[in-house]
């Protein structure tokens, strides 16, 4: 039946295999992590869609059934692209949970962190509009978050410092929620909610992502079969070390 790809400029995608995994205990994934160009944030649009289209192909040579862009830049960039030029092909995105911290915010305010790309996205500008009228949306970069989870430099005090040089204006500001909008951040979270305090509510897009896959694979009806033992593979255009890191990250 095939497998389901998981795409993302390097470690953060993990994030969403685990939360796929657990989800769809029939599946079987291959993880693509490209970790020779990463991160993603800061490059232009052109090199964004050109490695996203590489990953793509070296997933569907691999016979994927289904792709997941676990990389919010890499969505905002080509995923429309990729579903017209890949109309057989179910894709899912990831795209920051504005909806859910607008619909549930008590203050008002949600803040969104995320990549330079992500937020001059065309869908993150569509979405926060729609909101506009009912919330005080407070964005920000994360600035220097994803070399510190590639480096597994997420306990160090310097980390903690970036994140509360980031964060804390957006609680500041009134924010109750606060967005996780790069699949690299939530290895961040226990440093985020320590900076945040209890009152803030961090909100990932993962579990969402999880449903999205399930309700394509009965739309599709590629579902693997009910007896099927899990497997996952570990793939990178940077070569078996980086290959080595993704499956001890993942561990």
């Amino acid at each position: 039946m095939g497998s389901i790809g998981v795409f993302d400029s390097g470690l953060g995608g993990l994030s969403v295999l685990r939360t796929l995994r657990k989800a769809l205990p029939c599946e079987s994934f291959i993880y693509l992590g490209d970790g020779e160009r990463c991160p993603y944030g800061e490059r232009s649009k052109e090199e964004v869609l050109r490695f996203t289209k590489e990953a793509v192909d070296r997933l569907l040579a691999e016979g994927c059934k289904l792709i997941v862009l676990a990389c919010n830049t890499a969505t905002a960039v080509a995923i429309k692209q990729l579903r017209e030029e890949y109309p057989d092909i179910p894709f899912v995105g990831l795209e920051p949970a504005v909806k859910p911290a607008a619909l549930s915010t008590k203050s008002g305010v949600i803040g969104v962190l995320a990549t330079k790309r992500s937020l001059e996205g065309d869908h993150f500008r569509t979405t926060s509009e729609q909101y506009a009228d009912r919330v005080r949306i407070v964005t920000a970069v994360g600035e220097g978050f994803v070399e510190a989870v590639e480096n597994n430099e997420e306990r160090q005090p310097a980390t903690e410092a970036l994140v509360r040089k980031v964060v804390e204006p957006m609680v500041a500001a009134g924010a109750d929620k606060i967005v996780l909008g790069c699949t690299h951040y939530p290895f961040l979270r226990e440093v985020i909610e320590r900076v945040v305090g209890e009152g803030v509510e961090v909100i990932d897009s993962s579990e969402a992502v999880a449903r999205r896959v399930a309700s394509l694979l009965d739309t599709f009806n590629i579902r693997a079969d009910r007896e099927a033992k899990q497997s996952c593979r570990y793939l990178s255009f940077a070569g078996e070390e980086y290959v080595e890191k993704l499956k001890m990250k993942d561990r």
